[in-house]
């Protein structure tokens, strides 16, 4: 793996970074952050974003957008559920002579906890709605009702079937047994009560706001086009909220989706691959992640990433000229650090992003399953 800034696989820091040279930070945002006040940009067109810090995890904040309406202001995505954040979301949106009383509304672009995660406070304080892609939304009502014995259970096996070795599983199985579970993130995000609808326009008073579904990092994903001239008169498309979908300088984690009792085989690099060239063809002027900071040339860092799974595929194709589990492929493959100094959440993230890309080796006809291996092993074709 290579790395030009902080790495991210799902709130881990396992996923691989890649070269982001034509990457550009934004060229009409003026951002302030002085004393107590929080680190506010200005994006224009009455576009701003709020650096809502992460605990404990390198990723480091996520950047919460404020998007103006004749309703009143609407978030994209909320930030991570804890008082810090909280606290910095407030201020942020004091530092725009704004109340979380006065919000409007929530558009979460993907139900991961550093997006999700505030927004049952949110919703609490103001009576905001709270908008999310379907697919997505069935993940929060499936994690708010399930019981965490499930999960660990489910996990214990998906390790066990991909090869991981029992002094890797035996912790899941010591925590099941002592009935003594960590609750799972975001059990206190807010269930959606309206759905994103892909290629419809939100129902956002005065602004022009279309939902793009890119699934892969998540299979409900969702950016955001907003169809109106960058303020700045930037060339290109409007302006894009991409999400965790296109970073400037990281590759998004792409593991397999997981939902314990769909028997599904989905393919979640494929659908990366599919919505990233879907935002190529977009062209937007500017980029608007959820993390690190705003650029221009979209294509350019579409290629990019086309490119840097393209070569990920072919070197995963080379190791299986020597059949592997997926345990096996994980340990071998290149990582943003040697595989015995990846912490143990960030290996089983690790193992979920092998096999998506095992899955679409063997969609493409370049591996397979060997017959009667238990747990599996793949070999290249």
């Amino acid at each position: 793996m290579t790395e030009d800034g902080t790495s991210q696989a799902a709130q881990a820091g396992t996923a691989e970074a890649t070269q982001a040279g034509t990457s550009q930070a934004t060229q009409a945002g003026t951002s302030q952050s002085t004393g107590d006040t929080p680190h506010v940009t200005d994006h224009g067109g009455g576009v701003w974003a709020i650096k809502v810090p992460i605990p404990d995890n390198p990723l480091g904040h996520t950047l919460v957008h404020v998007l103006d309406t004749d309703r009143g202001p609407v978030l994209i995505d909320t930030g991570w559920d804890d008082p810090a954040s909280w606290d910095t979301l407030v201020a942020g949106l004091a530092a725009l002579s704004t109340a979380v009383t006065d919000l409007h509304g929530v558009v979460i672009t993907h139900h991961h906890p550093d997006h999700h995660g505030l927004s049952g406070q949110v919703r609490e304080a103001s009576g905001a709605w709270i908008a999310m892609h379907a697919a997505d939304t069935e993940v929060v009502v499936r994690t708010r009702s399930s019981e965490p014995g499930i999960w660990f259970d489910y996990m214990s096996a998906k390790l066990a079937a991909a090869g991981a070795p029992e002094e890797h599983i035996a912790p899941l199985r010591a925590a099941r047994a002592s009935g003594r579970m960590r609750t799972l993130p975001g059990l206190r995000a807010a269930v959606p009560d309206r759905e994103i609808v892909p290629a419809e326009l939100l129902p956002l008073a005065g602004r022009r706001l279309r939902a793009i579904w890119t699934p892969g990092h998540t299979p409900g994903h969702v950016c955001l086009h907003l169809e109106e001239q960058h303020p700045a008169q930037l060339p290109g498309n409007g302006r894009l909220f991409s999400g965790d979908h296109l970073l400037p300088g990281i590759s998004p984690h792409i593991g397999l989706y997981e939902a314990p009792e769909d028997t599904r085989v989905t393919d979640p690099l494929g659908d990366y691959l599919d919505s990233l060239e879907r935002i190529g063809r977009l062209g937007p002027a500017e980029v608007l992640p959820a993390h690190q900071h705003a650029f221009t040339d979209a294509p350019a860092r579409v290629r990019e990433l086309l490119d840097h799974h393209e070569e990920r595929l072919t070197g995963l194709w080379t190791l299986l000229a020597e059949p592997l589990t997926p345990w096996g492929l994980a340990e071998r493959m290149e990582w943003n650090r040697p595989w015995e100094q990846i912490p143990y959440g960030s290996r089983n993230i690790a193992v979920s992003e092998a096999e998506a890309h095992v899955r679409r080796l063997v969609k493409q006809g370049r591996a397979e399953a060997v017959p009667g291996t238990d747990p599996v092993t793949y070999r290249a074709l």
